[in-house]
């Protein structure tokens, strides 16, 4: 653990490393111990944080209001400090739990081992976090525990109110997910069932005064003597200054006509002519990672001096625990560590060694469209507020540098000051579907914190409705209905293991289940894609991919789970490793739903593509027969109409569907 100067605290000590750059030394380290992993160096540490004069008015806001919005700069400790002065004071005491919510698994797995760490506990115990497929807590240890926000929404299937949890706090808040919108909507109503319930909604870039108006939806209670009743429902609003050191911001002159190309330039001109310090790299998505990998790999190769002295490693959700945790490995003496990453890195992840930061200004974004029922993702420009968070990722050591691969006009004029709410611009079943589980009905009167479009909320109805998972009520089925909800996947791929069931093929279909929840099982090219390819063809299947997997995982197994036969077939071994033990967590909650687990053996072929046609039936009657969306009566207010493709049609009114 580093020790890093506060300014305004004692003057530390500056010594010249033997590569001529500058180590900064904490005047604390002479009093910590040798190792300065003592419990006092980590105190000091906590101590010098800008939360921690807050530490007394954070913790009566908490005791006072129900909901408490915390706008804390970046490096001000909000993530890992909150949760435990709230258990110092007593919020875990009695079995009850802190939850604390991210919107990235990585960013819950890296938080919940810096807490840790900080109490001296293993992850696991006092603290844990749980992620899909992955828990690691104690139901009679954990007193704090760090999740993303849909595992805490599946938590509420089967406790609607939350009531083990005494504090929950919403992190990372601004980045607006559509877990995240659910959730807060959600919370707002267990807060009327539980007023010994209180929230945290904490973000360095949220706007406070809507968000406080958001959970300000009634006037405070009062007692008999005209006192107002604790807690407080208006919501308070706290500021926390950050750590941040200045950051130099520098732009292009002239709009850059390839942002790998120029990223790499730019990385290989901050490492000819600036000091030491690690280098941090935003690009859209793995493809353009590993491009730039390959072109400073290339340039290592060619151009010793440039480039020698660069450990180059990527940043990406699809990575393996190992290879992510790669990235927050101290960098070598005479070393630079130049991280090339998604906007994983924006928020929450502290790289404490990053000094130059490169934005290419854009990122990959999903967006949806209900019309065509077609969901993309879409390489688009970035909003300022994910560009300022960018830029703070380079003063979190000492003053840094921002180079940002575009014009200062085009931020300053083109660039929107917010992002577009994910629940805006996404595909909207597994929402629907979720909320249906949690007994919310009238999904169009759902209180959103920003309102879905109606088309995407409608064409989620219809896709549920003609999968069987909703009856003309607009309500989930039974069993149907109830078991997709159940299985946390996809509604169009757990329909397909309930599916199986019928047609005999079940062990298969998880297994390509289990496979569709990675994000990819292929280890990536990088300069060998013709290798790659070949590798691919190896298990090739004229049925397509599903049946490829299949292959892959059979192989798997014949090779007694051996990571060099995945190294010699460009196989990701620690995701084959992933696929196993999500299938069998899958296999168990297939058996406790009552599916019986058959294989269909040599008839694979045959039964697999009846499954694929059955659906595929299924869900082309949404498409052939275009009708109207009525109302159920002209002078209802209802001036939307919308062409949806089912039948019977559904009422804007009441969100059902009817006949007429």
């Amino acid at each position: 653990m580093s020790q890093f100067w506060k300014p305004g605290a004692e003057k530390p000590r500056l010594l010249d490393d033997e590569e001529g750059g500058v180590v900064f030394l904490s005047s604390s380290l002479s009093s910590a111990s040798s190792i300065g992993y003592g419990y006092a160096s980590i105190e000091k540490q906590r101590q010098r944080l800008p939360v921690y004069k807050y530490r007394t008015a954070i913790l009566y806001l908490v005791e006072t209001h129900a909901t408490t919005i915390i706008v804390g700069e970046t490096g001000s400790g909000k993530t890992t400090q909150i949760p435990q002065y709230l258990k110092e004071a007593g919020w875990a005491d009695g079995g009850r739990v802190i939850a604390c919510t991210q919107p990235r698994r990585l960013a819950v797995q890296a938080v919940a081992s810096r807490v840790a760490e900080e109490m001296g506990v293993k992850v696991g115990e006092e603290v844990g976090y749980t992620i899909r497929f992955e828990d690691f807590t104690n139901k009679d240890l954990t007193a704090i525990k760090f999740l993303t926000d849909g595992v805490l929404l599946r938590e509420m299937m089967d406790d609607p109110l939350l009531t083990k949890y005494s504090v929950i706090m919403v992190d990372e808040a601004h980045e607006r997910s559509i877990s995240t919108d659910i959730l807060l909507g959600l919370l707002k109503k267990i807060q009327r069932c539980r007023s010994d319930l209180r929230l945290i909604i904490s973000s360095a870039t949220i706007e406070a005064k809507s968000m406080s108006a958001f959970f300000h939806a009634r006037k405070g209670r009062r007692g008999l003597e005209g006192v107002e009743l604790v807690p407080r429902l208006e919501p308070a609003i706290l500021s926390v200054e950050g750590r941040g050191f200045n950051v130099q911001i520098h732009y292009v002159e002239e709009p850059v006509s390839d942002y790998v190309q120029a990223a790499v330039s730019t990385v290989l001109l901050i490492h000819d002519k600036e000091p030491p310090g690690d280098i941090l790299v935003f690009l859209t998505g793995q493809d353009d990672i590993d491009a730039t990998i390959q072109l400073l790999t290339e340039e290592a190769r060619t151009s010793k001096k440039n480039s020698s002295g660069l450990i180059i490693l990527p940043l990406y959700s699809g990575l393996s625990r190992a290879e992510q945790e790669q990235v927050f490995s101290p960098t070598p003496r005479g070393k630079r560590k130049v991280v090339i990453s998604t906007n994983i890195a924006e928020t929450s992840l502290t790289l404490e060694g990053i000094v130059y930061v490169v934005d290419s200004g854009f990122s990959k974004q999903r967006f949806y469209n209900p019309i065509s029922d077609i969901e993309n993702l879409v390489v688009a420009p970035i909003s300022k507020a994910s560009a300022r968070q960018r830029a703070g990722r380079a003063g979190r050591v000492r003053p840094g540098k921002c180079y940002r691969l575009y014009t200062e006009e085009y931020f300053v004029k083109e660039i929107p000051a917010e992002g577009i709410p994910e629940m805006q611009r996404s595909n909207l079943v597994s929402c629907v579907i979720q909320l249906k589980a949690l007994g919310i009905d009238n999904i169009l009167g759902f209180d959103w914190p920003a309102s879905p479009p109606p088309e995407a909320m409608i064409r989620a109805l219809e896709v549920l409705y003609s999968l069987g998972v909703l009856d003309d009520d607009a309500k989930l089925t039974s069993p149907t209905g109830f078991q997709v909800a159940e299985i946390p996947l996809e509604p169009m791929i757990s329909k397909m293991i309930l599916s199986s069931n019928e047609l005999g093929c079940s062990e298969e279909i998880i297994t390509i289940s289990a496979v569709l929840s990675i994000q990819s099982i292929w280890v990536s090219g990088r300069g060998a894609q013709k290798e790659l390819d070949e590798a691919k063809l190896r298990f090739a299947a004229a049925e397509g991919d599903h049946v490829t997997f299949l292959n892959i995982y059979k192989g798997f197994l014949q090779s007694c789970k051996s990571s060099h036969w995945c190294h010699k077939n460009f196989i990701n071994y620690h995701a084959m490793k992933k696929v196993i033990e999500i299938r069998e967590q899958l296999r168990r909650i297939a058996q406790r739903i009552g599916i019986v687990m058959k294989s269909c053996e040599s008839d694979m072929q045959v039964s697999l593509l009846t499954l694929l046609l059955v659906c595929l039936e299924r869900i082309s009657t949404l498409y052939d027969f275009p009708k109207l969306m009525g109302t159920c009566m002209p002078s209802a207010g209802c001036s939307f109409v919308y062409h949806v493709t089912c039948s019977p049609v559904l009422c804007v009114c009441t969100g059902r569907f009817t006949d007429q």
